[in-house]
């Protein structure tokens, strides 16, 4: 818990960051023009054409940290991928990514399923975005979503190195407001895209360099306590409490036990229909030259104000060389040569 604890107190600091009205009309061209200056220039970011990564995460599970140890291997604009090992659980590694618009998941999703949505690699913070609504295009189907999820994962990495979108999911930008924090002023961004994506990306004003991205996602865990008692501890981040009504006694009938559980349908529904949207923050620091290009060496993720993951790079290789196999599409039933079974 240590580790945390100090990301914890700079996310309380950043949650202290209020957006002003700008006096001043800025373009976020501008901003991004600097931005992209300070994390390499114009031509050493463009030349960029793969990376590949090699680190670790902690990972906050209710009391408990898990260690996890990643590869990340990116060809820009369209492949990406992540696979995450977990040296201190008897677990196979999970493996996301895309290409172009084809879902890379390991183990491969379930026949039927299409992939459903959910963090990549078992990663927190990363919730599908929503099906569009009644009055827009046609809602996502589970494998839409789940690519989707994945590439939104892949621009809240790629804008703290680039600051800029890719092809494969394009973004628009609009100059939003001052911010003023205990680091110094920071510009501020609204960031829009597919899938419903909209966030706001933070940049130092004085540096230029990238200092988080934020964004809201709707409510999606009501925890239950029995009546008079505390609420669950640890409660995971984000989770809304709800007093459930007294439970059915053992000689309740079957009628009396379908009633309950309509019961608790309705409080969980109107729960989240009350609650407010959750705060998600990326946090970037720790910024480092890898070949004339400053990349962030740490990341952190937090939930509702509560940090609850930390990424720290080892290793970060630009233009190398990468196996195209890393990209390849796993069909279900189709199992790749020297993988455990």
């Amino acid at each position: 818990m240590r580790v945390l604890a100090c990301f914890v107190v700079v996310a309380a600091l950043a949650a202290m960051l209020h957006p002003t009205l700008q006096s001043q009309a800025l373009d976020a061209t501008q901003v991004l023009t600097a931005t992209r200056e300070a994390l390499g220039g114009e031509k050493k970011l463009s030349a960029v054409r793969s990376f590949m990564a090699t680190g670790r995460t902690r990972q906050l599970r209710g009391n408990n940290l898990v260690p996890i140890v990643f590869e990340i291997n990116c060809e820009l604009p369209d492949k990406f991928v992540r696979t995450d090992e977990f040296p201190a659980q008897d677990a196979d590694p999970t493996t996301q990514g895309f290409n172009a618009d084809e879902l890379i998941q390991l183990p491969p999703p379930l026949p039927g399923r299409g992939g459903s949505p959910g963090p990549p690699g078992g990663r927190a913070g990363a919730p599908a975005p929503p099906a569009v609504g009644r009055g827009g295009p046609p809602p996502l189907t589970p494998a839409q979503q789940r690519v989707a999820a994945v590439k939104q994962d892949f621009v809240r990495l790629t804008l703290g190195i680039f600051a800029t979108s890719f092809s494969t999911f394009p973004l628009t930008f609009k100059y939003a407001a001052v911010g003023e924090a205990p680091e110094g002023t920071a510009d501020i961004l609204d960031v829009a895209g597919p899938a419903n994506f909209s966030a706001r990306f933070v940049v130092q004003r004085d540096t230029h360099l990238p200092v988080m991205l934020m964004w809201q996602q709707p409510a999606t865990n009501v925890v239950l306590r029995s009546p008079g008692q505390p609420a669950p501890n640890p409660l995971p981040p984000g989770a809304l409490v709800a007093e459930a009504p007294a439970a059915p006694a053992a000689t309740a009938t079957q009628e009396e036990r379908d009633q309950y559980a309509a019961a608790i349908a309705t409080l969980r529904r109107q729960t989240l229909a009350q609650a407010k949207p959750i705060d998600y923050r990326v946090y970037y620091g720790d910024f480092r030259d890898v070949d004339g290009v400053k990349f962030p060496f740490r990341l952190r993720r937090a939930i509702a104000g509560e940090t609850i993951e930390e990424t720290v790079f080892d290793r970060v290789r630009i233009n190398a060389r990468i196996d195209p196999r890393k990209f390849e599409i796993q069909k279900p039933g189709v199992q790749k040569s020297g993988e455990r079974k």
